[in-house]
């Protein structure tokens, strides 16, 4: 069953035929709220909104574990993640969408693993792929289906909020390779791993980042939300077109 974990500017899955709402209960705490169990074009789905259905969880108090967990409890088979960016690549602007290959984690202090604790034996997990590559290849083959153009391809940098970055942090990025800036994909991409769940991202570019464009003295947040809701519109499509492929 596909998992959906939506982020800024999708706290609701508008396409998804809702059936019920469950509250879960993890030995890692309460997730962002309750999961969404409902269908998408007649197939099973489950949604959870990140930073909860009021966006009021800011990225470094998101309980990943719970969610992720929560999620595997429920019977989800793979993880579609949604996220908005910054595009540090000059290409990547306002309303892009880019389906991540890469990830380097600048975060602290959030909890990364299931594996300790307690005498809990020391595991590590290989985490050279981050995002699963056949359900990359299945966004990929979705948006060209819903006519959506993205990116295939980019190194995303999970940084740990909640401020944005400065411009010569954003330099500092490039340098090491990052071509989109966001601040959940960490852990919530390596606890997907260590519980055998694919996943993989679909990331908005809502705005240049820090010294980037129209961002070069600033970021432009009068502009965000209109970009945010017709990208994540897109978005909606290809997820659409996810699961009539599984029919």
């Amino acid at each position: 069953m596909l998992a959906i974990i939506g982020g800024s500017g999708l706290t609701q899955l508008t396409n998804l035929t809702v059936e019920r709402r469950e509250v879960i209960r993890t030995p890692y705490g309460e997730p962002s709220g309750p999961l969404t169990f409902g269908r998408l074009c007649g197939q099973p789905a489950i949604f959870i909104a990140r930073h909860g259905y009021g966006h009021t969880i800011p990225p470094h108090e998101v309980n990943y574990c719970a969610n992720i967990w929560a999620l595997k409890q429920a019977g989800a088979s793979c993880i579609v993640s949604i996220a908005a960016v910054g595009g540090i690549r000059a290409d990547l602007g306002p309303g892009a969408i880019v389906i991540p290959h890469q990830i380097i984690d600048y975060t602290w202090g959030r909890k990364s693993t299931y594996h300790e604790g307690g005498d809990a034996p020391v595991v590590h997990v290989d985490f050279t792929q981050p995002y699963d590559p056949e359900l990359r290849q299945v966004l990929l083959a979705a948006a060209n289906d819903a006519g959506q153009a993205v990116s295939d391809g980019g190194v995303y940098a999970a940084m740990q909020g909640p401020r944005l970055e400065t411009a010569a942090e954003i330099d500092r990025l490039e340098r090491d390779g990052a071509d989109i800036v966001g601040m959940t994909g960490m852990p919530e991409a390596a606890l997907a791993r260590e519980l055998d769940l694919p996943y993989a991202a679909i990331t908005v570019v809502a705005n240049h980042a820090a010294g980037r464009g129209d961002s070069k003295l600033g970021i432009q947040f009068a502009s965000l939300e209109d970009i945010l809701r017709e990208t994540m519109e897109r978005v909606r499509h290809i997820i659409e077109m996810i699961c009539l492929e599984d029919k």
